[in-house]
């Protein structure tokens, strides 16, 4: 039986639908208050019903809500090492993924988002493989699975045979500058990853400077500011191209937040699901604007969890409208949805159109 380490951080993710950008230190506790519900169980369960090799696996998990909680009841033998915080911290999951290495698990299984893949990285460095499920609000990071049951994929493969490793990076984001709409990001290190191409996600790409693409960006901000519809109110989404309609229109625009625009006019700024939820409330006609993440295609479930599920089902996708530099939308093999509700992925999943300019659409695969 392969001997497999299993960490969940409890608070990943529950900063994405109260708009917080993140839950590191002390924000957690805002998250609290604004009423953001845990995300991790989730996840977790997620995971563990699509693996298919549960009896050639005995699991080493972290105590309480970070491991045994998760695992209890799910079929798979496993045994509870270390010990933990009643309020969980960083150390928490460093010193845990240090006793699992010298326990010599054969792969590390961890859940949560950029930051827990640095905790990881600080206990482990290369010494043996990962597999990331994602459940952060950012994830930017290229080491995480596509979704819960990709990650599982990993798991199953990794067990039925011998695979190649590759080392992906993690990167480094600073949450202070997130909330100040400002994107700061540096490579923190790399962690080593069993190497299944169509299964990971790659790092997000900075969106590229220069006339040609400010000029596209220009055209596609011109395409939708000429088709805006009265008495429809507009969910705009993070991001630079989508910032380009709100310059076009002389309003504000949160660069990494969602906004919302009215007949051409503010009426909501750096929103989470409760105020959009109210604006929900108030106008009838809606549509969602959004571009994906560069490098990764994700439209929803990386950097913009304010669009919940909840949201998503009241909108519908035939009101989405997906945006993108030619460039960026033709360097995607397809676009890819992760909300965390399979409903909802599997209605948002095949051929949609994405704008690439004025008057010029793609039609893309969200898969």
């Amino acid at each position: 039986m392969k001997r497999i380490g299993l960490i969940a951080n409890p608070i990943a993710g529950m900063g994405g639908s109260v708009g917080l950008k993140g839950t590191d230190g002390e924000v957690f506790k805002e998250a609290l208050r604004l009423g953001a519900l845990p995300v991790v169980a989730n996840r977790i369960e997620a995971f563990l019903s699509h693996i298919e090799s549960r009896d050639e696996i005995f699991l080493l998990v972290a105590p309480g809500k970070m491991g045994e909680e998760l695992v209890s009841g799910k079929g798979f033998r496993y045994e509870v090492i270390g010990h933990i915080q009643q309020q969980t911290t960083a150390e928490d999951t460093k010193r845990i993924a240090k006793l699992m290495l010298e326990e010599q698990v054969e792969l590390l299984i961890f859940c949560g988002g950029d930051g827990t893949a640095r905790d990881i990285f600080d206990a482990i460095e290369l010494k043996i493989p990962v597999v990331a499920i994602p459940s952060g609000v950012k994830m930017f990071s290229s080491v995480f699975a596509l979704n819960p049951k990709a990650a599982a994929q990993i798991v199953d493969k990794f067990i039925e045979e011998t695979v190649d490793t590759q080392e992906k990076e993690v990167l480094d984001i600073d949450e202070d500058a997130f909330r100040d709409n400002r994107l700061v990001s540096k490579l923190y290190g790399y962690l080593k990853v069993p190497k299944f191409q169509n299964l990971t996600q790659n790092a997000k790409d900075s969106s590229k400077v220069g006339r040609t693409i400010d000029e596209n960006k220009y055209e596609i901000a011109q395409q939708i500011n000429e088709t805006m519809e009265e008495g429809t109110l507009y969910l705009l989404g993070p991001g630079t191209t989508v910032k380009s309609i709100t310059d076009q229109l002389n309003l504000d625009k949160t660069l990494l937040g969602v906004d919302a625009i009215y007949n051409k006019a503010l009426v909501g700024e750096d929103l989470n699901e409760s105020g959009i939820v109210e604006l929900l409330s108030k106008y009838q006609k809606v549509k969602i604007i959004v571009t994906p993440i560069g490098g990764q295609g994700f439209v929803f479930g990386r950097g913009n969890k304010q669009f919940t599920p909840k949201i998503l089902r009241r909108v519908e996708k035939n009101n989405i409208l997906i945006i993108g530099t030619e460039d960026k939308i033709k360097s995607l093999k397809c676009l890819r949805v992760d909300t965390g509700d399979d409903e909802i992925d599997n209605l948002l999943k095949g051929l949609t159109k994405v704008i690439i300019g004025y008057k010029e659409e793609l039609i893309c695969s969200i898969e």
